[in-house]
């Protein structure tokens, strides 16, 4: 058989007839017939936001591996849009039973939901043990000691790539602070990224505050508790701007954020340098093992990320059973081992990767290395993360004075600052 490669708003075809019932309308929602819907208990459906084709394949051979295994189909609905899509399905009532949730906050705030019409994540308990997980992923999977998710993927985004060749190239050993502060080398940036247009540097900003204020800081920062205005977050602000420069900043709104790396694979004078996990790359470049990363000491914190899947049908046993599935050691590994050099586990029992890049950067999820802080607008309400996200487009786009739109950001937690993940579980050790 050969393995389906998806589109950007459509689902791949398998062998059977799956894969996602999609309506091209506005690219949201999804046909509400014939699709296996929860309690549909000949098909699973899960909804997934791995448009690119390596993301997708990886994922799709442990769905293979799984339907052989159990015999349970398995439709699965590839949405670029994965917020609005979810957010759409929960509210006509027919949500998927499982999804990968959009953020750390959406676990909580799907499994606090008050809802009639099946809605809320379910209860994993039984079907899953999210003990073998490191902190601060397992942590982020339950809520009030329930786990309502399973971490499936995670990844470091703590990293500035670059081509160690050169006169004008970093060091080996240099460190995180040096190249963004030091080399004068150009940056790669782009933040268009559909709906989500902005996170690239959301997550960059993130990470200015982390390197300099700390962990305890950047947790109370995220959960609302320190303000948009105070000091530690403006000099993150203003630190962005500075390091990446204007010229740079004033054309990245425009630029896809993994195309825009593309120009370090050929040497180019005006791209040299890149923020960010290694997913986000240009595949071409994750591909090259000449480029190497500069990253935070062992004794600093640094900023993670992971996909989270929860599940929403209650009465599928097929739904339990391909999330059980998924949280096991031997799915982890299998779905390290498909993708590359681009996905990461925070399962304990996985650790084997293939290359030198790959096994540097999955020691640094390991305990001893660093603290691990989540990604910052993926713990905040989504109204927060939305308005974070535009607020760095318009800021790139217009030079402005950070002052203006800090106290435009704060207006939004104040209004609408609704539930993100709690301080204590934004940040941990790995154990």
């Amino acid at each position: 058989m050969t393995t389906p490669k998806p589109t950007r708003e459509a689902a791949p075809r398998s062998r059977r007839p799956r894969l996602a019932c999609l309506l091209a309308a506005l690219g949201l929602l999804f046909a509400l017939a014939g699709c296996g819907g929860p309690g549909h208990r000949d098909s699973v459906t899960i909804m997934v936001p791995w448009t690119q084709p390596e993301e997708f394949q990886a994922f799709y051979r442990l769905v293979k591996d799984f339907e052989d295994s159990t015999g349970f189909p398995v439709d699965v609905q590839v949405t670029r849009a994965l917020t609005q899509q979810l957010d759409a399905s929960v509210q006509a009532g027919a949500p998927p039973d499982l999804a990968v949730l959009p953020s750390a906050a959406a676990v909580i705030r799907y499994a606090e939901a008050k809802t009639t019409h099946g809605g809320r994540l379910r209860p994993l308990d039984g079907a899953v043990d999210v003990g073998d997980f490191q902190q601060p992923f397992r942590g982020l999977a339950q809520v009030d000691g329930v786990t309502y998710a399973v971490p499936v993927k995670v990844d470091v985004k703590s990293l500035v790539w670059y081509d160690p060749r050169g006169s004008d190239a970093p060091a080996d050993d240099a460190s995180w602070r040096s190249v963004t502060r030091q080399t004068g080398l150009t940056w790669c940036l782009g933040l268009e990224s559909g709906p989500t247009s902005g996170w690239p540097g959301a997550d960059w900003i993130a990470d200015l505050l982390l390197a300099d204020a700390g962990a305890d800081t950047y947790a109370k920062w995220v959960s609302g508790e320190l303000p948009w205005t105070s000091a530690p977050v403006r000099k993150a602000w203003s630190d962005w701007h500075d390091d990446v420069g204007r010229e740079v900043l004033k054309g990245a709104g425009g630029r896809d954020f993994a195309a825009a790396s593309k120009g370090m694979t050929k040497g180019s004078p005006k791209c040299r340098l890149a923020h960010g996990a290694r997913s986000a790359l240009a595949p071409g470049l994750r591909k090259d093992s000449r480029f190497t990363f500069a990253a935070p000491e062992a004794d600093q914190p640094i900023e993670v990320s992971g996909d989270f899947v929860g599940m929403f049908g209650a009465d599928n046993p097929g739904a339990r059973a391909f999330v059980s599935y998924l949280a096991g050691a031997k799915a982890q590994q299998a779905w390290v081992d498909a993708a590359g050099t681009a996905a990461f586990s925070a399962h304990r029992n996985v650790t084997r990767y293939a290359n030198p890049v790959q096994q540097r950067i999955a020691r640094m999820l390991r305990p001893g290395e660093h603290t691990l802080c989540f990604s910052a607008a993926d713990a905040m309400s989504p109204d927060v993360a939305a308005a974070f996200y535009r607020t760095v487009l318009d800021y790139a786009g217009r030079d402005k004075d950070p002052d203006t739109v800090l106290a435009d950001l704060q207006k939004v937690q104040d209004e609408l600052g609704g539930t993100g993940v709690p301080r204590q579980s934004i940040c941990a050790d790995p154990t």
